[in-house]
């Protein structure tokens, strides 16, 4: 089993990834959304570390440009070469935090044969408008220039890999990508349910879906002496990052109902559907249409008492690593049977002591 560690981008961020690299961890990958700029805390981290895997989790089609992320990713990979991954997804926190539209799974999947072709030193042909920077609609080839100046890294290849957990973005992920992030399904339920559409996708290109590098994105808390699932201290341990991935997921199941006519939470296992799919109401607010989205996201990390009541045993089961030791570990063991190859932990809200509480607890007993 992988290890990878996810928080948001902070310009002191290569001093917690530095350490975590020490402890075992082998994947960084914030986000480029809330925080830092994405590519300048990377940057940072890549010179400062050795081994770590390094790449935004997630950038989208709508928040930069393809052939501006390419260069970026090869600009990273100059700096540290081989150890590059590319996470895209459709920019649910990062056009949501603007208050605009996610990208569409079409974008995606012309983003990634943009970033493909490019990232190998080779010609893509990118298209802007209609409707998109100008009225007309434009097709040109575009490429690296000058890519012999040691401008950028096109030898080492840059895998990509698609967040989501909707069905159709995982079936994308296992049509086109290099891996997938999960966000949140640690339930045996909701991994069946993802490798389920995974290997939907993966079928229709002739694949094995297999052969995709797997990433779960969850929270995790060791239970101390009388503590439950129950216990305040655990649901405001875990609340924030199980409210944010079930959120995601909830509001990927309303996209499908509206692009498909299935019922609301379709095709979720009955297990866990009800539980997920009222996440999708996990941030209310009374603030104006204009600055709403403002203060959603400006407490995106910290507990919310509007979602409360969503955060329950069940909840944390489906999407959350908690347990005493042996549970957690008996849990990673499941999730590694089932096909997952990384844990990545967000170690908030102090990522040292969450690290090395991770690693004297989990990693070094795995």
């Amino acid at each position: 089993m992988d290890w990878g560690l996810h928080f948001p981008s902070h310009i002191d961020s290569w001093m917690w990834v530095s350490h975590g690299e020490k402890q075992g961890f082998s994947y960084y990958m914030p986000y480029d959304s809330i925080g830092s700029d994405v590519y300048e805390t990377l940057a940072l981290c890549a010179a400062n570390t050795k081994t770590i895997k390094l790449g935004p989790g997630v950038t989208s089609p709508r928040s930069r440009i393809a052939p501006v992320t390419a260069r970026a990713m090869a600009t990273l990979n100059q700096i540290a070469p081989g150890r590059c991954v590319l996470g895209i997804g459709s920019g649910n926190t990062a056009r949501r935090a603007w208050g605009m539209p996610i990208a569409t799974l079409d974008e995606i999947r012309e983003e990634v044969g943009i970033l493909r072709n490019m990232l190998k030193g080779e010609e893509a042909l990118y298209t802007e408008g209609p409707n998109k920077y100008m009225d007309e609609g434009r097709k040109r080839y575009v490429k690296f220039l000058s890519p012999d100046w040691e401008f950028i890294n096109k030898n080492d290849e840059i895998p990509i890999y698609i967040a989501g957990s909707g069905p159709k973005t995982l079936e994308l992920a296992g049509e086109i990508a290099d891996g997938i992030i999960l966000l949140g399904a640690i339930g045996e339920s909701f991994v069946e349910y993802c490798m389920k559409h995974l290997k939907i996708g993966a079928d229709r290109a002739g694949r094995d879906y297999k052969s995709l590098y797997t990433i779960v994105l969850s929270a995790y808390h060791i239970l101390g002496d009388g503590e439950t699932l129950d216990s305040e201290s655990v649901r405001q341990s875990v609340g924030p990052v199980a409210a944010v991935c079930l959120n995601i997921a909830a509001l990927s199941l309303v996209n499908n109902q509206s692009n498909t006519g299935n019922k609301l939470g379709e095709p979720l296992p009955d297990d866990i559907r009800n539980d997920v799919v009222q996440f999708k109401d996990a941030y209310p607010t009374q603030e104006d249409e204009m600055r709403k989205h403002q203060t959603l996201y400006g407490n995106y990390f910290l507990w919310n008492e509007e979602y409360a009541s969503m955060i329950t045993p069940e909840t944390i089961n489906a999407s959350c690593l908690v347990g005493t030791v042996p549970e957690i570990i008996d849990t990673i063991k499941r999730l590694e049977s089932q096909g997952v190859d990384q844990i990545m932990i967000a170690p908030l809200p102090d990522p040292v002591t969450s690290i090395d509480n991770f690693y004297d607890n989990v990693m070094s007993k795995y």
